[in-house]
């Protein structure tokens, strides 16, 4: 079956926000700001730690505020509103960069932190709507579909920034380029946002109430002190909580680890965007195979990946290593990514998918605070940032033993 209107809209809102994900997360920035704390005297490791600690805190505050967002973004009309405002938050600030002196190293971080804290914020909403645009038996599909065109869209970018850089057709500073991938992140995002505005309708929702705020605290209340009703959905938040962390670790501090190692820029972004481009078909390997085999065993294929990539990591040495990582991160990244948003799609209550994804993104988003922070303090104790990535094997190894305890039926979609 074809995908329909809401369907494609939706997933074409990946295809727009994921050139954030690579340009400004993984890429661009991460790149300009090492450079610029090493124009201000800071070392290398110190400079990952620091660039670990801004996309903790950034995390962090989108985490305090995610349940009760998500609580209230359960009435009628409130979800496209709280969509809407993040995503204009990230728009704006990513499109602010531009005017940061090139000696703000501090500065810099700041404004990344609130482009952060707007992309993760619109993806709170992004991903509840899942549940509007589809059939619980087509989830896996278009949680995965999404995901892999995210991908494949937001390497469009990236190839022109590629071009931009590899030929210096344009007789313009570095720094000036950068900002071209500041402006055309930004555009990208608002230009391709605009299906989802016109054709994505909250249609699971609670009737509108006199008092939204006071009530959504309330109903929140009453969500975390009858925890025990939801068992199901609590050991698989858990699980989430330590096996994510490391995926997201891992793809946020790529670049500074491989600046680590001595990688150059140019060869750093060839292999991001190679890996750009494995993750698209894989993705959708993961959503086909998760349908012949349901989602669960897929999962924990790739936890199994990750498992081996932080192995991998202690024994890098040269660019050729990199290229190997990278690849394997390309093969499983998207699809576990995909495989939980429309695993806990499918075992939450519909008409309460905001405040239950508010929580799934409040247990993704706190340990993805633990896991830059981990790798930050293990780096400067021991000077390597190998050591660094293969702390992370812990938290895959617990999150996939808890994981085996969540029953994949459909037990409280009520």
């Amino acid at each position: 079956m074809a995908y329909t209107k809401e369907e494609k809209s939706w997933i074409f809102q990946d295809w727009a926000n994921s050139a954030y994900s690579i340009m400004i997360t993984t890429a661009i920035l991460p790149i300009y700001f090492k450079g610029v704390a090493a124009n201000a005297g800071i070392a290398d490791t110190t400079s990952t730690a620091y660039w670990g600690y801004a996309n903790s805190i950034g995390t962090l505050l989108i985490s305090l505020l995610a349940p009760i967002l998500g609580t209230i973004a359960d009435y009628q009309f409130f979800k496209k509103r709280f969509f809407g405002i993040f995503t204009a938050i990230g728009i704006a600030f990513t499109f602010l960069l531009i005017f940061i002196p090139t000696d703000a190293w501090l500065l810099l971080l700041g404004f990344y932190v609130l482009s952060l804290i707007g992309f993760s914020g619109a993806n709170i909403f992004y991903d509840a709507f899942l549940i509007d645009v589809t059939t619980n038996d087509r989830m896996d599909k278009v949680s995965s579909a999404g995901y892999a065109y995210g991908y494949l869209g937001s390497c469009i970018p990236f190839i022109i920034f590629i071009i931009f850089q590899a030929t210096g057709i344009l007789p313009i500073s570095d720094v000036a380029l950068v900002n071209i991938g500041f402006v055309m992140t930004a555009l990208w995002w608002l230009f391709f946002t605009i299906p989802m505005w016109k054709n994505v309708h909250q249609i699971h929702y609670i009737p509108a109430v006199k008092k939204p705020v006071r009530t959504s605290f309330k109903r929140l209340f009453h969500t975390v002190s009858h925890i025990s009703e939801h068992k199901n959905i609590v050991i698989f938040l858990i699980a989430y909580f330590f096996y994510i962390d490391g995926v997201d670790t891992i793809f946020r501090m790529a670049t500074s680890y491989g600046i680590d190692l001595g990688i150059s820029q140019t060869t750093l972004i060839l292999i991001l965007l190679m890996t750009q481009l494995v993750a698209f078909p894989f993705t959708l390997l993961y959503g086909y195979l998760a349908k012949r085999f349901s989602a669960k065993p897929l999962i924990f294929t790739a936890i199994f990946v990750y498992i081996i990539i932080c192995i991998y990591a202690v024994f890098m040495k040269t660019a050729l290593d990199f290229w190997i990582l990278a690849m394997l991160v390309g093969t499983s990244q998207g699809g576990i990514q995909a495989l939980n948003r429309s695993f806990f799609g499918k075992i939450i209550p519909k008409k309460r998918s905001n405040e239950f994804y508010g929580f799934y993104n409040i247990f993704g988003k706190f340990s993805a605070i633990m896991g830059p922070a981990l790798m930050g303090v293990i780096t400067q104790i021991t000077g390597k940032t190998q050591y660094g990535v293969a702390s992370l094997i812990v938290l895959f190894l617990v999150g996939g033993i808890l994981f085996l305890f969540v029953k994949e039926k459909n037990l409280e979609n009520l």
